[in-house]
């Protein structure tokens, strides 16, 4: 995709960190992740699930380590997978810990919820002992209860100041190499508390619309929360949670960093709602051309116009275009211009075969 000038966005600078091979921060491209859903015991089926992730695009996936089953399973999945595994604390400091000795590559924890300094303290000294990076997660659901006394409610100034005291426990236990997450699953509550953060602090920020809901509904809220922040400058990695399938996140998230130029992977589908100019079956069309190509990873613009009003000039900017055409005679476009006319039932297996073509000539 051409980044035009009005879509440049200038990032805040960070501290860069590395999760396991992954950089995060800085100059580093914005990475994506996703958490499995499957039960950590069930080595096998997280494995698979893991791959899955992979092959979608995933940078980094999250497994949840509940119990000490839960640890020691890492070892194994950590053997299978090329994607740096973030293990996912909650409370008990010795999960934490053993997730550091079985490989993970970061542990996600709020230090608040550890217990006191000395426990705190032997979880950093395990993530230091194991080149592991820390994720301080504060969230909105279960901030700490002298913070919702103080302020009444889940507010922006409640999640900061989470923030700053685990960030605080953290430097003074000399450990840099994290990165911070304030979400909640109100969108407004979520941009102002990443605002207010990120003009108080230079650590990278992991961004996410927690408990955003269902495929359609959570990938709505998640682009107008990330992507408002990602338009500001703010932003190192992001999760798109969502009660789906996680490999729907990965989706999801790519197609975040897509529309705003910021990373692109697979084919980037133009086109129009379709209307009684349309010359051909618009939304039929691209269902199976999506579906056709989802195997494509290098990134390539289509333009699928159903009539001439808007298509020849989408088709000026996309590498493969097609405008509908009256009496069945379509027009199809390479690189902005004219190259044929095609049947509407050739339209299918034409673009499929033109772009699969064009992605061996870019390899």
């Amino acid at each position: 995709m051409e980044i035009r000038p009005h879509r440049i966005i200038h990032r805040r600078k960070t501290r860069k960190i590395k999760v396991g091979n992954i950089s995060v921060g800085g100059n580093s491209p914005i990475s994506i992740q996703s958490m499995t859903n499957t039960l950590t015991t069930d080595i096998k089926n997280t494995i698979k699930q893991i791959h899955s992730l992979e092959d979608a695009g995933a940078d980094i996936v999250r497994v949840s380590c509940p119990d000490e089953n839960s640890t020691k399973s890492l070892r194994e999945i950590v053997k299978e997978v090329k994607a740096p595994i973030v293990a996912d604390i909650h409370f008990h400091h010795k999960r934490a810990i053993e997730a550091a000795e079985m490989g993970a590559s970061c542990l996600r924890i709020n230090p608040g919820n550890i217990g006191s300094k000395n426990r705190v303290l032997e979880v950093v000294k395990a993530a230091k002992d194991n080149n592991c990076s820390i994720r301080i997660g504060v969230n909105a659901g279960s901030l700490d209860k002298e913070l919702l006394e103080k302020y009444k409610e889940p507010c922006p100034e409640a999640l900061v100041e989470s923030a700053n005291y685990n960030i605080k426990l953290l430097e003074d236990n000399d450990f840099f190499n994290f990165k911070i997450s304030v979400k909640s699953s109100d969108i407004f509550l979520t941009v102002k508390a990443y605002k207010k953060l990120s003009e108080i602090c230079d650590y990278p920020l992991h961004l996410g619309v927690t408990e955003a809901g269902s495929l359609l509904t959570g990938s709505i809220k998640s682009s107008i929360g990330i992507g408002q922040l990602l338009m500001d400058g703010i932003g190192d990695t992001i999760r798109v949670s969502l009660s789906s399938d996680p490999v729907d996140e990965v989706k999801a998230g790519y197609e975040i960093l897509k529309s705003l130029g910021i990373r692109s992977r697979g084919v980037n589908i133009i086109s129009c709602p379709s209307c009684a100019r349309q010359a051909f079956p618009v939304i039929e069309t691209v269902k199976k051309l999506e579906k056709k190509l989802a195997h494509i990873k290098k990134p390539i613009n289509l333009s699928i116009i159903g009539c001439v009003v808007n298509g020849p000039g989408e088709a000026a900017q996309t590498e493969i275009g097609l405008t509908g055409g009256g009496q069945d005679n379509n027009l199809l476009y390479l690189s902005g211009i004219p190259h044929t006319k095609i049947a509407s039932s050739e339209i299918i297996d034409t673009v499929v075969k033109l772009v699969e073509e064009k992605v061996k000539e870019t390899n």
